[in-house]
C-alpha cells in the first residue's frame, strides 16, 4: 500500500531535525506498490529516505522522496554451519542485528547500535569495529526503475569497499533496494581486534555473541551522541585512504598517528584522530559544533539549518587539509 504526504516537514525524518520540507514523500511496501508509482512516469528529481540516519537537507527537496516500510525477517535457507536470512529493507538495522543475536547467528553482532534501515547497509557499507556489512551480505534485491523488473545482485557485483558500493554509483538513481539475504553463521567467529573491543567484552565474561553486543553497544553509547537528543549522523567524515609513502611520512611528523592497512597496500588514517590534532574536536559555533567525545560526529545543539551544519564540515576539512595536507571526505548525503 502506497501512503502519499504533500509538502512535508522533514525534521522528524532525518536524524540532524533540520527543519526543511519535501514536495511529496511516498511511503511504500512491495514492490507492485513500486510498479504502480514508477508506471505512472518517474519523477524528474527522486530519492530514498530510509531511516535518514546517513543524509543533511540543506535546502527544502523539491522531488519525490520514497520511503520502505516493509519490515519482515525470514529465514531463507538452512545448512549445518549457516544460515541465509532474508530482511526487507524497512528493518531497523539494529533490529536485525538483536533478531540474529537472538538465535545465535555470528557476523553482524560488531554491527550493533548503528543507526538506519536494513536498505541502506550495503548502499554505505555499513561498518564498525572491524565489520563491514559486505562480509555478511549474500545477496541484494532490488527494483530497476527503468524496467520495473526485480532483480537480485550478488555480493560480488556490489562493488564493495570502504564505505562504498555500487548503489553510490553505477546504480544510483536507478534501483531501489527492497531486501538483503545476509549468510549467518552457526559457529562462533569473535572478531574482537578493534579498539576496545576486547576488553570490554571480556568484562562481560567472555566472547559470547551477547557480550560482543552488549560491549559494542556500550562503547558505542560512551562515544557517540544518541540522536534524540542531540541531532546528528553518526560519523559525518570517512576515514581517509592514502598511499603508503604518504603514511609512513606522516607517521615520521606524528609518531602517534593510528595506521591501519586498506586495500591494495595502502593504508587508512584515522580521521577522528587527525580532527582532534586539527584543533575542532569539541569545536562549536552558535547550533552546530564537532561532539567533544567524538571528533568525527558533527551535532545540532537546536535550531541548526542544514547549511550552517555543511559550514562547518568544510571548516573542518580545512583544519584537516591545513595541518596535515590530507583530505576527509563526508560519509553523509548532502541534498
Amino acid at each position: 500500500m502506497i501512503r502519499d504526504f504533500y509538502d512535508i516537514d522533514l525534521s522528524g525524518r532525518n536524524s540532524f531535525h533540520v527543519r526543511q520540507r519535501a514536495a511529496r514523500l511516498v511511503e511504500f511496501e512491495t514492490t507492485d506498490d513500486l510498479t504502480a508509482f514508477f508506471r505512472k512516469g518517474a519523477p524528474a528529481k527522486w530519492t530514498v529516505l530510509a531511516g535518514g540516519n546517513n543524509i543533511l537537507f540543506t535546502q527544502d527537496f523539491d522531488g519525490v522522496l520514497l520511503t520502505p516500510r516493509a519490515a519482515s525477517i525470514d529465514v531463507v535457507a538452512e545448512a549445518p554451519d549457516a544460515v541465509a536470512v532474508r530482511a526487507e529493507a524497512g528493518v531497523e538495522w539494529d533490529d536485525l542485528v538483536a533478531w540474529a543475536v537472538e538465535r545465535d547467528l555470528w557476523g553482524i553482532e560488531n554491527l550493533s547500535l548503528i543507526p538506519g534501515k536494513v536498505g541502506a547497509a550495503p548502499v554505505q557499507n555499513i561498518g564498525a569495529y572491524g565489520a563491514e556489512a559486505k562480509d555478511a551480505i549474500e545477496s541484494v534485491e532490488m527494483f530497476c526503475t527503468d524496467t520495473c523488473n526485480t532483480l537480485i545482485l550478488s555480493r560480488e557485483h556490489c562493488a564493495f569497499g570502504y564505505r562504498e558500493s555500487v548503489f553510490k554509483h553505477a546504480l544510483r538513481g536507478r534501483v531501489v533496494i527492497t531486501a538483503v539475504t545476509f549468510r549467518l553463521s552457526r559457529r562462533p567467529r569473535p572478531d574482537l581486534g578493534y579498539g576496545d573491543l576486547l576488553r570490554e567484552t571480556e568484562a562481560r565474561g567472555g566472547a559470547t555473541l551477547r557480550n560482543i553486543r552488549e560491549a559494542v553497544c556500550a562503547i558505542r553509547r560512551s562515544k557517540l551522541p544518541d540522536t534524540a537528543v542531540l541531532g546528528n549522523a553518526g560519523s559525518f567524515f570517512k576515514n581517509p585512504v592514502v598511499e603508503a609513502a604518504v603514511a609512513e611520512r606522516l607517521r615520521t611528523d606524528y609518531p602517534a598517528l593510528p595506521l591501519y592497512p586498506a586495500a591494495e597496500g595502502r593504508m587508512k588514517l584515522a580521521a577522528g584522530w587527525l580532527i582532534e590534532q586539527a584543533g575542532m574536536k569539541g569545536h562549536r559555533e552558535g547550533c552546530v559544533g564537532v561532539h567533544d567525545q567524538q571528533a568525527l560526529v558533527l551535532v545540532n545543539y537546536g535550531g541548526a539549518t542544514g547549511g550552517e551544519v555543511l559550514a562547518l564540515a568544510h571548516k573542518v576539512q580545512e583544519a584537516v587539509r591545513a595541518k596535515f595536507g590530507v583530505e576527509i571526505a563526508a560519509e553523509v548525503n548532502v541534498l
